[in-house]
């Protein structure tokens, strides 16, 4: 039997964008999930700086993934709402996103994630978002 950590790691992990900023997984834990994304010169804005999109990116996916894996069986999320703050250069080997729980319920799941920039293995926090998840409960086809 597949796990929700598991099946939360798979749903992400199959979606296109995740893939194209070849997104791994550090560690999925019910209400707490660790991501990184390398640093790639397509998504930077100036040499070795990622665009705000990216960052943004790596934030929500951490977030909303840490929300999936408090869901009951039968259920999906979906970001509806995320306000995202940048306050430092997003520069470095890879960004790390710790993303977690807020407040769940049956329908709205609040959530958060902060982001570093890591640079020979010191992180600098440069980005912090909190955002909403809808609930969506699956309905078996009819």
């Amino acid at each position: 039997m597949t796990s929700i950590t598991d099946t939360v790691r798979q749903a992400v992990l199959a979606m296109p964008m995740a893939q194209t900023l070849k997104l791994q997984f550090n560690r999925v834990e019910p209400g707490d999930v660790e991501l990184q994304i390398p640093v790639q010169e397509a998504w930077c804005f100036r040499p070795g700086q990622l665009q705000a999109t990216a960052v943004f990116a790596a934030a929500d996916f951490a977030a909303v993934a840490a929300a999936g894996t408090v869901l009951p069986p039968g259920f999906i999320n979906a970001t509806i709402d995320a306000q995202l703050k940048l306050l430092a250069p997003a520069r470095g080997t890879h960004l790390v996103a710790r993303g977690r729980v807020v407040s769940a319920s049956r329908l709205l799941t609040v959530c958060a994630a902060d982001v570093y920039a890591v640079h020979e293995g010191h992180e600098t926090l440069c980005a912090t978002l909190l955002g909403t998840a809808r609930n969506i409960e699956l309905r078996a086809a009819a």
